[in-house]
C-alpha cells in the first residue's frame, strides 16, 4: 500500500480491540474473599450479602414469588387473600375513626399481588386509600405499575400546604386509592396499617449456640484454597453471653437458636412509623424460642429452597437460592415494646375477617353461573379451593399473625 491510500485508511475503519466480558459478581465470591482478607464470617452478614446484595443478591436478580419463582406466598396463591385483607382493612379503617388518607405500607411487597387484590376487592376504604408498596429488589419493584396506578411519593405522601389565605389544604381527600412505590419504608409518619407477609423469615439472622463453657456464634470459613464455604463455631465473648442469657431462654447445650435481632429493629422501625393504627405481621415459626427449639432440634428451621423445593445448604448455591428462618415470635417485641396484642394462626386470622363468607359467595355465583363457564363464575369456583390452601393447618394456614396496636 503506498503512503497516499495509507493517508485514505480512516482510523473509524480499523477494527475494535477486543474486549473480555466482565467476569459475573457472585455472592459466593464475595463472601468467599471477604474471609480470605478478614476471617471468618458471621451468619447473618452472610445471609444478608446472598440475599439482597445489589448485584449477587437472591431477590436483587428478579426472583419473585408465585408458581413461576421458587415458593408460593398466600397473595400468589390467588386474589382471595387480599380480598380478605380488605375486608380487615375496613375494620381498622374504621376502628380508627375512618382517616383520610389511610395509609396501608406492605413491607416485602414483592411484585404487587396483594395490592392488586385488595385494589380488585374494592373495599369501602378505597377512596381514602394510600397503599404504599415497599420493596427493597429494583426489578421486582419496577413492575409495580404494571396493573397499578403509581403516584410520585411526594404527591402522596407529603403533608398539604395552606392555601394563601393560610387555611390547611386537605389534598386529595376522598380521590383515592393512590399508589406509591418505594425501596424502604416511609420516612414520614402515618395514621393506618403496616403489613408484613413472610417479610421477617428472610432478614438476616444470627445463629448461636450454647456450649459448656458459654456462647458460640455460627461463622462462615474457607473450606479450603478454593471459594467454598463450611461452617464454624466463635466463640462469642463475655458481654455478648450475658446478653444472650438475658434474650433467650434456657436451651439444651449444643443445640442451636435463632436470634432475630435485625428482625425485632425491624419491628421497631415499624411501629415508630405509626401515629396510630395497627402492624400486622404473617409469617411462619413458633410462639416461643422454646417451642422453635423443642420442635425442631435439628436445625430444620433454617431452610433453603430452589424451583419449589429445598435447596442446598445455606452456605452452599449462595445467591442462588431462598434462605428463609422460622420466626420465634416472642423475640420480636423490642425492648420497652410489649408482645403483640394477639397472636393467632392464618387460618383463625382469615375467618375472623371473613373468608368464610367469601367462599360462600363464590360457591353461589358458581352455582348460578357454572353452565357459563365464563370467567365469573370460574373466579367464584376457584375461592374455594383458594381457601383450602390458605387455611390448610400443616401449611399456610399454620402461619402466625401477630398484631400491635398503636392507639
Amino acid at each position: 500500500m503506498d503512503a497516499a491510500a495509507a493517508d485514505d485508511v480512516s482510523p473509524a475503519t480499523e477494527p475494535e480491540p477486543s474486549r473480555e466480558p466482565e467476569p459475573e459478581v457472585t455472592a459466593a465470591a464475595l463472601i468467599a474473599g471477604h474471609v480470605h482478607r478478614h476471617g471468618p464470617a458471621r451468619f447473618d452478614a452472610v445471609m444478608d450479602l446472598a440475599l439482597y446484595h445489589p448485584e449477587a443478591g437472591y431477590f436483587t436478580r428478579a426472583v419473585e414469588a408465585g408458581r413461576r419463582g421458587d415458593f408460593i406466598t398466600s397473595p400468589e396463591v390467588g386474589p382471595l387473600f387480599g380480598a380478605v385483607l380488605a375486608r380487615a382493612l375496613d375494620t381498622w379503617w374504621h376502628e380508627l375513626g375512618r382517616p383520610d388518607p389511610f395509609v396501608v405500607v406492605e413491607a416485602g411487597a414483592g411484585r404487587g399481588a396483594l395490592a392488586i387484590a385488595v385494589h380488585r376487592a374494592r373495599p369501602a376504604c378505597l377512596a381514602a386509600l394510600t397503599y404504599v408498596l415497599v420493596e427493597s429488589s429494583p426489578r421486582l419493584r419496577s413492575r409495580h405499575g404494571e396493573h397499578l396506578p403509581l403516584e410520585h411519593p411526594s404527591h402522596a405522601l407529603l403533608p398539604a400546604a395552606p392555601d394563601p389565605d393560610g387555611l390547611d389544604v386537605v389534598a386529595g381527600r376522598g380521590s383515592g386509592p393512590r399508589f406509591v412505590s418505594l425501596p424502604d419504608l416511609p420516612a414520614l409518619p402515618v395514621s393506618g396499617v403496616v403489613i408484613a407477609n413472610e417479610l421477617l423469615d428472610n432478614l438476616p439472622t444470627r445463629v448461636v449456640r450454647r456450649e459448656e463453657e458459654g456462647w458460640a456464634e455460627l461463622h462462615a470459613t474457607l473450606a479450603g484454597t478454593g471459594p467454598a464455604l463450611t461452617e464454624c463455631w466463635v466463640a462469642c465473648t463475655d458481654d455478648e453471653a450475658a446478653a444472650l442469657d438475658r434474650t433467650l431462654p434456657p436451651v439444651p447445650v449444643g443445640v442451636p437458636v435463632p436470634l432475630h435481632q435485625e428482625a425485632r429493629r425491624w419491628i421497631r422501625r415499624a411501629l415508630d412509623l405509626l401515629t396510630a393504627g395497627r402492624l400486622v405481621v404473617v409469617d411462619y415459626g413458633e410462639p416461643t424460642t422454646a417451642e422453635l427449639v423443642d420442635r425442631r432440634p435439628d436445625r430444620s428451621w433454617l431452610r433453603t429452597f430452589h424451583g419449589h423445593d429445598r435447596g442446598r445448604p445455606p452456605l452452599e448455591a449462595l445467591g442462588q437460592q431462598d434462605v428463609t428462618v422460622d420466626v420465634a415470635f416472642d423475640q420480636l417485641a423490642p425492648p420497652a415494646v410489649p408482645a403483640p396484642a394477639r397472636l393467632r394462626s392464618q387460618a383463625d386470622f382469615l375467618r375472623a375477617h371473613g373468608i368464610d363468607e367469601l367462599v360462600e359467595e363464590g360457591r353461589a355465583v358458581w352455582s348460578e353461573r357454572g353452565h357459563l363457564g365464563d370467567l365469573v363464575a370460574i373466579e367464584g369456583r376457584s375461592r374455594v379451593r383458594e381457601a383450602e390452601a390458605l387455611c390448610d393447618p400443616t401449611g399456610l394456614g399454620g402461619f402466625l399473625v401477630a398484631e400491635w396496636t398503636v392507639p
